[in-house]
């Protein structure tokens, strides 16, 4: 823990022993911070310097209206729709853009609010699912959405909300939005009280006159269409989204299929040759890899 998160889980302590709403208070625009923007890696430079650039615009958290940076390789009517996760940007699907490209799809993804190239100074799930559904606003119906992270779960609500899509792939996505706060609470070592307000304030800011919005938050109580396929992709030793939620979203739609991986971890997932041959497949409708198996990193 470095000593920012160290400080601030601190007075997020300190103010929750005094009053757990003021705890909550404090804790609540910690929740929603996301980091400086990482830089896009040299190997996903070219790939980026060649997409098509435009914007669209989102309320965003705030209501006030934000654009985000979205990026667009390929041409035609089969749309594939890439969905980054916290503190990541769509750069990191460099190498799965190719990969798509190459076999004639057309793809789109976006930065998310205050990340990559986008405006804006915080962010939550609705500015995701919101994005999407601006997307297919203006492009059309969707082959294949793909969500990383916290874009796999954004992705999973979205489809629940309303957006259309042929398919869905999620890689090392959380099962529901209280899992991020389980893991926010750990993080900051603040008490049950203050959490308990803490999600009171979570959903009267970002969800206000809704009697339960982590219900909404929830694919494994909000299951996707049963005709839909679903491929979700975990790495057995993710140390950012426990591996066990690859079994809850899979318990929780009956024509899931799964891609276990050991050895790629979080992020390195999303350029391992194993892992982009079963998306390609998947998003192309072969059948062959319509069975869970496991895949190795090489030593």
């Amino acid at each position: 823990m470095d000593l920012v998160l160290a400080t601030a889980g601190q007075m997020v302590r300190t103010a929750g022993r005094l009053s757990p709403r003021w705890g909550a208070a404090l804790a609540l625009p910690l929740f929603a911070h996301v980091a400086r923007p990482r830089p896009v890696h040299p190997d996903d430079r070219s790939t980026m310097e060649v997409a098509r650039r435009s914007a669209i615009r989102i309320p965003g958290v705030d209501r006030r209206g934000v654009d985000l940076a979205v990026y667009e390789w390929g041409h035609g009517t089969n749309l594939v729709v890439l969905a980054h996760g916290w503190n990541g940007r769509a750069s990191q699907f460099a190498t799965l853009v190719r990969e798509l490209v190459s076999d004639g799809w057309h793809v789109v993804a976006f930065d998310a609010p205050a990340h990559g190239e986008s405006d804006g100074r915080g962010t939550y799930l609705v500015d995701w699912i919101d994005a999407l559904a601006a997307l297919q606003r203006s492009h059309g119906r969707i082959h294949s959405v793909i969500g990383h992270s916290f874009g796999g779960l954004a992705t999973l609500v979205a489809i629940a909300e309303g957006v259309q899509a042929d398919r869905v792939v999620t890689i090392a996505a959380p099962g529901d939005a209280d899992l991020l706060l389980a893991q926010f609470r750990t993080m900051l070592g603040y008490d049950e009280r203050t959490s308990a307000a803490l999600r009171e304030r979570f959903a009267a800011r970002y969800f206000p006159g809704e009697s339960d919005p982590f219900a909404r938050l929830s694919p494994l109580r909000r299951a996707l269409p049963p005709s839909m396929p679903l491929l979700a992709v975990h790495d057995e030793g993710d140390r950012i989204v426990p591996f066990g939620e690859l079994a809850r979203i899979a318990a929780a739609q009956p024509t899931a299929r799964t891609v276990t991986t050991r050895g790629f971890g979080h992020n390195l997932v999303l350029t391992a040759d194993p892992v982009l041959d079963a998306i390609v497949a998947f998003v192309g409708e072969r059948s062959t890899i319509l069975q869970p198996h496991t895949v190795r990193a090489a030593n």
